[in-house]
């Protein structure tokens, strides 16, 4: 791997802050972020980046490759919890099988939001449409997680089928906090195109690397603490937390080779493929796959695999893009 680029990714600053919290909880300092600014940051970074998509949508325009990128999106986000459900059945009940599968099936946004802070740290450009197939990832995911759930569950674990609302996991799914914010903030942006990214400054353009430096300081407080819920997970969750996205980012490398897609855009596909939601995902599987344990599949997603992308998937995919596109 080339040592400068895996530089560039540790030297960015938001990189060393998220080092930085997961330092501090080694140390057992009391450093804390307060949650409520917590929930701001994860707030605002939606927004920004849903905003500076739209804006940069409006820019390029709607297009065939466009539509070709969100809808092979939409089909890896399909893809990848159909087969993590049957690998994990080889250790796994029913219910955590399909909780992990749709947490490893959707999308991270703040590894996202890092991946496109590393582009613009090296000047690569990527279109905005990439923020509307992050906000369109989310919900097959969880979709197909429940229904493997349904399928596949005991009879004697299915008596409760009539509580069970499927309007309300479908709204969940598709509205949920994160996705609308995402969605609306790509609307808006793309309705106002430079005179709102111009009246948004600095809210969504300067002051933007400083507030994800600010987040992933607290992301490393909670990705440090959630380490010693690893310990119930064993050897077999925490190789899939690392093995299973690389296959699932050689999987969105073939996909963004094959459509053609340039190298930033190719990039931010892969490092979609490759995530894990733990916010999103944690959200719905709590209410429509209640048995899930989720002191499995929320360290997983958080303690495993969003620090290796962050640290090492990263610069690798990245790497991997360089050498076949270029």
């Amino acid at each position: 791997m080339d040592i400068d680029l895996i530089l560039s990714n540790f030297l960015n600053p938001p990189i060393l802050f998220f080092f930085l919290g997961m330092l501090a909880v080694f140390l057992h300092s009391d450093l804390e972020i307060p949650q409520p600014i917590a929930k701001f940051l994860s707030l605002y970074l939606l927004l920004a980046i849903g905003f500076k998509g739209g804006v940069s949508l409006y820019q390029s325009g709607i297009n065939y490759q466009v539509a070709v990128t969100i809808a092979l999106a939409m089909l890896m986000a399909s893809v990848v919890p159909l087969y993590s459900f049957f690998i994990l059945r080889w250790r796994l009940g029913v219910a955590d099988a399909a909780a992990i599968a749709a947490t490893y099936g959707s999308i991270s946004a703040v590894t996202f939001i890092t991946a496109t802070s590393l582009l613009t740290k090296l000047d690569i450009d990527y279109g905005g449409h990439l923020v509307a197939a992050m906000a369109l990832m989310e919900s097959p995911a969880i979709i197909i997680g429940v229904l493997f759930y349904r399928l596949f569950r005991t009879d004697d674990q299915g008596k409760d089928k009539s509580e069970f609302s499927w309007s309300e996991l479908l709204r969940d799914a598709f509205f949920n906090g994160s996705v609308l914010l995402l969605i609306g903030s790509l609307a808006i942006g793309a309705m106002t195109g430079e005179s709102g990214k111009q009246a948004l400054q600095p809210f969504t353009g300067d002051l933007f690397k400083g507030l994800l430096a600010f987040f992933l300081l607290d992301m490393g407080l909670v990705a440090a603490r959630r380490l010693r819920d690893l310990r119930k997970a064993g050897i077999f969750l925490v190789s899939f937390g690392i093995l299973v996205p690389l296959l699932n980012a050689a999987l969105g490398l073939g996909v963004a080779y094959w459509a053609g897609l340039p190298l930033g855009d190719a990039f931010l596909f892969v490092v979609l493929c490759a995530s894990a939601s733990y916010i999103a995902v944690p959200a719905a599987v709590r209410l429509a796959i209640p048995e899930a344990n989720p002191s499995l599949y929320v360290p997983m997603s958080l303690a495993i695999t969003f620090p290796f992308n962050i640290i090492v998937g990263l610069p690798l995919y990245l790497q991997a893009i360089n050498h076949l596109w270029r």
